[in-house]
C-alpha cells in the first residue's frame, strides 16, 4: 500500500523518500504548522534522518507506517504528507495530514484526506481514524471532507474523528 502513488485531480500522493527530505523541510519551515501538534520544524538533516526511520518501518510487525508526499502536478511542487499506521490486520487506519503554509487554503489537504481515505477503502481498510485538535477548525474540515466525524472522545486533548467503510463484497467464485 506505501509504495502506490496515489493520483488526485491535482496531487499526486507519492510513497516517501529520503531524497524528499531536502524540499520537505522548506514545505515544513513555518512555526506556525506546529500550534496545534507542538514541537518546531525539522531541519533537512533531521527529515533525512526522520524518513530513513519511517523508510524501515514500525518495529511492531502488526503495524504498518504508510506515508507519502503530496505533489501539486501543476507546480511539480511538494506541498505536504498524508500518512497511514495501519493495524488490526489491515483493518483500521489512523491518518493525519500537513500542508505547508504557502499551500494553505487551496484545498489540497481536503484532495490528500480524500485521496488517502479511497486507497484505503480500496485495500480492505474498515475504520479511519484521526486525531483532530478541538481548535483547529481548518483540520477538523478536512476530516469531514474524507467523510470522518467527531466521536466526542478525546485522547491527548484532541478530538477522535472515525469513519466507518463498508465492507467490500466477497467475489464470486468462478467455476472451473
Amino acid at each position: 500500500m506505501s509504495g502506490t502513488t496515489v493520483r488526485t485531480e491535482r496531487l499526486d500522493l507519492e510513497p516517501l523518500d529520503v531524497a524528499h527530505a531536502e524540499e520537505m523541510a522548506g514545505v515544513l519551515a513555518d512555526p506556525a504548522l506546529h500550534a496545534f501538534i507542538g514541537g518546531a520544524p525539522l531541519t533537512a538533516p533531521e527529515l533525512h534522518a526522520r524518513y530513513e526511520r519511517l523508510a524501515t518501518g514500525s518495529p511492531d510487525p502488526s503495524v504498518v507506517w504508510c506515508n507519502w508526499v503530496v505533489r501539486l502536478r501543476d507546480e511539480d511542487r511538494l506541498t505536504g504528507t498524508v500518512q497511514a499506521t495501519v493495524t488490526d490486520g489491515g483493518r483500521v487506519a489512523e491518518i493525519a495530514w500537513v500542508v505547508g503554509t504557502d499551500w494553505q487554503g487551496r484545498g489540497i489537504a481536503r484532495e490528500a484526506a480524500g485521496g488517502l481515505v479511497g486507497l484505503l477503502a480500496d485495500q480492505g481498510v474498515r475504520t479511519v481514524l484521526a486525531h483532530v485538535h478541538p481548535e483547529h477548525t481548518a483540520s477538523a474540515a478536512v476530516a469531514r471532507a474524507a467523510g470522518l466525524a467527531p466521536t466526542g472522545e478525546e485522547q491527548d486533548g484532541e478530538v477522535r474523528w472515525r469513519l466507518d467503510l463498508p465492507e467490500r463484497p466477497e467475489r464470486p467464485e468462478r467455476p472451473e
